[in-house]
């Protein structure tokens, strides 16, 4: 079967080492004669997984035993009702900044709880940028923040020194380069871009912030629980944390630095193309590009239906923009490839030899 090249924004693409193990584990799981699928939580062979799973995290990040790491459900979503029940004091209020679809349903879900501070928002402009001109209040309970914005393509490449704890949804950029956890008293991230399949969510978090979490939460919805329970209060995400495991040791293999080289060579390569090819715009101000997700549209929108369909014809899925906004959209997280990303940028260069050949005919 050719290959096709997968730019979808998630589920996303995997590392080829991670779909392998996961087939043999369907078949055999570690050699206990049954299927992943069916393998119990609380043997051996599977607590093995989830533990190696949270160490990985934890030798990727370097982060210190000042830090717990779970594997949790219900995706970033269920993290924006989370957050504020556990931590959002009916007395006190807590800041947010507004980036993207994202952090906009984080406010409002955290509004249910509480009061929320919105320092900056980017709406206004199609959250085509970053905000930064704003300041962080020191009576607040936390700031949150999104680091990468996947339907809109802005990313956060530097972070503020809170003066309170900082909690940042990484969903969509986690593990693509280095920084610095100790800044966050929390981050939190669906699986399903940068590190396995949909079902999984990781959380850090640290100790003394999880210290202060409120006492009445419903027990599926305290973190305190889950800490205290290894990820284990309920049943898991049997198969996606097995396959987060596999690809959190081929991240482990390349390091942060050797996936930020990689990740910056594939979207330098593609927003260069849209830079020069005159059928192309890119749709954020250059300083907060995303390197995970490149958005861009056609000069003349008549033309985004004959490029997809041009795309298709030689194996690039998943470019059709988010519903909410059109357009189209690369996401370069970190399993695909750079040869996936010279491809798209020849089929660029092709259709406007094509488009070109076309107007003078006419």
């Amino acid at each position: 079967m050719n290959k096709v090249h997968n730019f979808s924004a998630g589920p996303a693409i995997l590392p080829q080492s991670a779909i392998d193990a996961s087939i043999l584990a369907l078949q055999n799981f570690s050699g206990t004669g049954l299927s992943l699928l069916e393998v119990s939580h609380r043997s051996k062979e599977y607590e093995a997984v989830v533990a190696e799973a949270c160490q990985l995290v934890k030798d990727i990040l370097k982060i210190s035993n000042d830090y717990e790491v779970i594997f949790l459900q219900g995706g970033a979503s269920l993290q924006f009702d989370m957050i504020p029940m556990n931590f959002l004091k009916p007395e006190s209020s807590a800041a947010y900044v507004n980036t993207g679809v994202w952090a906009a349903r984080a406010i409002k879900e955290a509004k249910m709880f509480g009061k929320v501070n919105v320092l900056a928002s980017s709406e206004e402009k199609n959250y085509n940028f970053i905000p930064k001109d704003y300041t962080i209040p020191t009576d607040v309970n936390y700031y949150h923040c999104t680091s990468n914005n996947t339907i809109y393509g802005t990313e956060m490449f530097t972070f503020p020194n809170s003066p309170v704890p900082m909690i940042c949804d990484m969903s969509s950029d986690i593990f693509s380069r280095p920084f610095d956890v100790t800044k966050f008293d929390m981050i939190y991230a669906g699986a399903q871009k940068n590190m396995g399949p949909a079902g999984a969510t990781l959380v850090i978090i640290k100790k003394s912030f999880l210290e202060k979490a409120n006492d009445n939460v419903p027990t599926m919805l305290n973190y305190k629980i889950h800490v205290e329970n290894g990820s284990m209060y309920n049943t898991p995400s049997v198969f996606a944390i097995f396959v987060c495991m596999h690809t959190l040791r081929w991240i482990k293999s390349i390091g942060l630095e050797g996936m930020e080289v990689r990740n910056k060579a594939k979207a330098d390569l593609l927003y260069a193309e849209i830079d020069r090819n005159p059928l192309f715009t890119g749709t954020v101000v250059k300083e907060d590009r995303s390197r995970m997700n490149v958005n861009f549209v056609l000069s003349d929108k008549a033309l985004e239906a004959p490029f997809l369909k041009f795309c298709e014809e030689r194996n690039l899925s998943g470019l059709k923009g988010h519903r909410s906004v059109g357009g189209l959209r690369a996401s370069l997280y970190n399993a695909l490839d750079i040869d996936s990303v010279q491809i798209l940028v020849n089929t660029m260069q092709e259709f406007e030899k094509a488009s070109t050949h076309a107007a003078v005919a006419n």
